[in-house]
């Protein structure tokens, strides 16, 4: 495997000197967290580290030196910075901060969840080395107050990308009930497939609906696109994405099936989130895709059939023991079953097709869990290296934040996950945190 080439470091980062220690713990006791404890001006050093940079490389004794919240070094060599807190991780490995890239966070009553779940919600993706979450939409309003208080500091979570939702045709079937899990009744899987055409939103409706997003503050424009035979889906999904450079905002493309994928990428929209998961892609359709420079999310766990302990949350609800259940909690609907297969064998021909092809879940179960759940369908079709890959630099890619996340580089935000393990080995070690460092401070300790 590659070595990393060592960072030029700050001439701080090199001088000679005795560096800040966390207090040493009393014989045979554990390390005193570093949670809550001001990072000091000097900076922070990660020492006796794994390094996995996210570009590829691996250095298996290094250390990554931070300040002021941005990457000074990645090295091989030992990092001696005056005044700096320094956290032995004695083999740990240390990756940058994961990222998920299509999550819904918000549950029930927007406002009662605001205030009883909010928190603790958020510190759970922090606990699975989670820095980084798109919201692919929530209650607008919430989701964006969220936002606000995670960047001033009220609650601790990861950093927030939140999207806005436009739609592309009038009368779109409305939501289903609140026990209803909208996969199960997905219009795009034939045989329920739309026969006649939708009806079209004006145009002048659509861009003030652009505007009210941005207005809002949100990040994204977010939309469904099934097209309708003669429909306006596709002339709607280009004037949402003419209005939406117009003021700033990406716009995100939920798409389940390869014509539905094709489409929107005739509107080139900033990002695809689901894999195309319904019809087999063709090496032409990827080619198309990869051409288009649109990245995509994998979200392939969610037609994966998953048991909990016991199965005890399907037999509560169905009487019945041993049966596989669904994102929603209740029993798998086996009408979907198919998906289970297309969608990761099309995710591996669109990621060697040279499409840049990212992590998220499209899930509300706790980030962990969710983690679980992705990984099983990514390992049937990647390796333990590609995973990484995806999950690092493709992430931060896909969200459009190459410049500042997905890899450990001299200038880049100071996000790190610490691993027990070596992902590399076994891609499961990515479920065992150890430690968590967001804008340069601890947020997790559990060594």
């Amino acid at each position: 495997m590659k070595k990393l080439i060592p960072v030029i470091s700050l001439a701080a980062a090199v001088a000679a000197g005795c560096s800040q220690q966390p207090p040493a713990p009393a014989q045979n006791a554990a390390p005193v967290s570093l949670v809550g404890q001001a990072t000091p001006a000097e900076g922070l050093v990660l020492a006796n580290a794994r390094v996995i940079d996210g570009k590829g490389n691996v250095i298996e004794n290094g250390s990554v030196v931070a300040k002021d919240g941005r990457i000074v070094s990645v090295s091989a060599e030992a990092a001696n910075v005056p005044g700096a807190l320094v956290i032995d991780l004695k083999g740990k490995t240390v990756m940058p901060g994961l990222i998920d890239a299509h999550r819904h966070l918000i549950q029930g009553n927007p406002d009662e969840w605001m205030t009883a779940s909010a928190a603790t919600k958020m510190q759970e993706f922090l606990d699975a080395g989670f820095t980084t979450v798109l919201s692919a939409i929530d209650p607008t309003t919430q989701v964006v107050d969220l936002k606000k208080q995670i960047d001033g500091g009220t609650i601790k979570g990861p950093r927030l990308i939140v999207g806005c939702f436009v739609p592309l045709a009038a009368g779109e079937p409305p939501p289903p009930g609140p026990r209803v899990d909208p996969a199960r009744t997905d219009v795009s899987r034939p045989p329920d497939r739309p026969t006649k055409a939708a009806r079209g939103i004006p145009e002048a409706a659509i861009r003030g609906m652009v505007q009210k997003c941005k207005e809002s503050g949100t990040d994204a424009v977010k939309t469904v696109i099934t097209t309708t035979p003669g429909g306006p889906e596709v002339a709607t999904l280009k004037t949402i994405v003419d209005e939406a450079k117009k003021v700033g905002l990406k716009v995100i493309v939920h798409a389940v099936t390869v014509q539905d994928t094709m489409a929107a990428v005739s509107a080139k929209p900033t990002t695809l989130v689901h894999t195309p998961h319904i019809e087999q892609i063709t090496a032409a359709q990827v080619k198309q895709i990869a051409d288009s420079g649109i990245p995509m999310t994998s979200t392939l766990g969610v037609f994966v059939p998953t048991f909990d302990e016991d199965n005890q949350l399907v037999m509560a609800r169905t009487g019945i023991d041993n049966l596989p259940r669904f994102r929603d909690l209740d029993p798998f609907p086996m009408n979907t079953l198919s998906s289970a297969g297309q969608g990761p064998v099309n995710a591996r021909m669109i990621f060697d097709g040279g499409v840049v092809y990212g992590y998220g879940t499209d899930t509300q179960y706790v980030p962990h869990d969710a983690l679980r759940l992705e990984l099983r369908p990514l390992r049937l079709v990647f390796s333990a290296k590609d995973i990484v890959k995806i999950m690092t630099e493709n992430t931060a890619a896909l969200i459009d934040r190459s410049s500042d996340l997905g890899s450990l580089e001299a200038g880049k935000i100071a996000d790190f996950a610490v691993f027990n393990g070596n992902p590399l080995d076994d891609v499961e070690n990515l479920l065992d945190v150890a430690l968590v460092v967001k804008d340069g401070q601890v947020v997790v300790d559990k060594r």
